[in-house]
C-alpha cells in the first residue's frame, strides 16, 4: 500500500534533482565530456531515479489529471536505472538529459 502521498512536496523534490543534475552538469559541454566523467555521471543518474521514484509515489489522481507528462516512462527509466544499471548506456541518458529534463523543468515551474 503507498503511503499518503503530498503531490506538492513529490513535485518539489522532482525540482530539485532537475537543479542538482543541472548543477551537476557545468562546464560539462558535451556528450563525450559527459560521459567521461564518472562521477558526475553517477550523480546525474542517482538524480534521475528520484525523479522517477518522485513520478511512481504521485497520486493516481495527479498523474491522470495531468497525462501531459509521460509519467511512466519516468517511472520505467527509474526501474531500468535501479535495476538493471548494467545496461544503461550513458548516449541514451545524455539524450534524456538535453531533450527531457528540459521540458520537465518548464513543467515543474508552472507548476509553482
Amino acid at each position: 500500500m503507498r503511503d499518503k502521498v503530498n503531490d506538492d512536496a513529490r513535485l518539489e523534490l522532482m525540482m530539485e534533482a532537475v537543479s542538482n543534475i543541472e548543477e551537476f552538469l557545468t562546464g560539462i559541454g558535451s556528450r563525450e565530456a559527459f560521459i567521461s566523467n564518472k562521477l558526475v555521471c553517477h550523480a546525474v543518474v542517482y538524480n534521475l531515479q528520484c525523479i522517477g521514484e518522485g513520478s511512481y509515489k504521485l497520486s493516481r489522481e495527479y498523474v491522470r489529471m495531468h497525462p501531459q507528462i509521460d509519467w511512466e516512462v519516468m517511472e520505467g527509466l527509474r526501474h531500468v536505472l535501479v535495476h538493471d544499471y548494467y545496461t544503461v548506456d550513458m548516449n541514451t541518458v545524455w539524450n534524456i538529459l538535453q531533450k527531457d529534463i528540459p521540458a520537465l523543468k518548464e513543467y515543474l515551474l508552472a507548476c509553482r
